[in-house]
């Protein structure tokens, strides 16, 4: 997974002692489908590399921690997750982070605000761990690529606020994965599922 990580920039995830956590939602099988398919056309209309084999993510929170805190972790998500239900995900379109990152877009950002605010108590428990501070998502969204050049992030930002991407997917989990080095592979941690949606019938 490729994401713009603050608590990287800081030094701070050197350690063996310490591991990378990313709490995100996937979208479902068929959304799945057609992003990697606009992952595959932005490889080879601009010959960078994307995250092909990575499966597309919404990133909630990321954070380091040290391994014996991942109970208590797991924890606190199970007691989050058990008490918020699912939710409807509306893709609407691109934008970008510059200079390096294109991104579709996130309709409703608001329950995804609402899980990062209840995520605070994950960020009160790493520092006082004496790890860095969480980085908890204040802007929801779902990245095409990234590490982009000026350059080819600027052309392609113009010709992708030409395209248009409408797809709509339910969250009714998170996934939290993990990785000791920013260079391996996420391994999964734990699922996290939400309780279904109510269903409320006017009389």
């Amino acid at each position: 997974m490729e994401t713009q990580l603050r608590i990287r920039s800081s030094g701070a995830f050197t350690s063996h002692e310490l591991y990378e956590y990313l709490l995100v939602v996937h979208p479902d099988v068929t959304v799945n489908n057609k992003i990697y398919l606009e992952k595959q056309n932005f490889h080879e209309q601009y010959g960078e590399k994307v995250i092909e084999k990575t499966k597309p993510y919404i990133a909630i929170a990321d954070f380091v921690a040290r391994e014996p805190m991942e109970q208590t972790i797991i924890r606190w998500l199970e007691r989050i997750c058990s008490s918020r239900q699912s939710f409807a995900v509306s893709l609407n379109n691109y934008s970008g982070f510059p200079p390096h990152t294109v991104y579709l877009r996130i309709q409703n950002p608001i329950p995804f605000k609402q899980l990062a605010h209840e995520l605070k108590v994950i960020d009160n428990y790493v520092r006082s761990n004496d790890c860095p501070p969480a980085h908890l998502i204040k802007t929801p969204h779902l990245p095409i690529a990234g590490s982009l050049s000026k350059t080819v992030y600027e052309k392609a930002l113009i010709a992708y606020s030409q395209k248009t991407f409408h797809e709509t997917f339910t969250v009714d989990r998170l996934v939290l994965v993990k990785r000791c080095h920013q260079y391996d592979m996420y391994k999964p941690v734990n699922v996290f599922r939400l309780q279904p949606q109510q269903n409320h019938v006017l009389n």
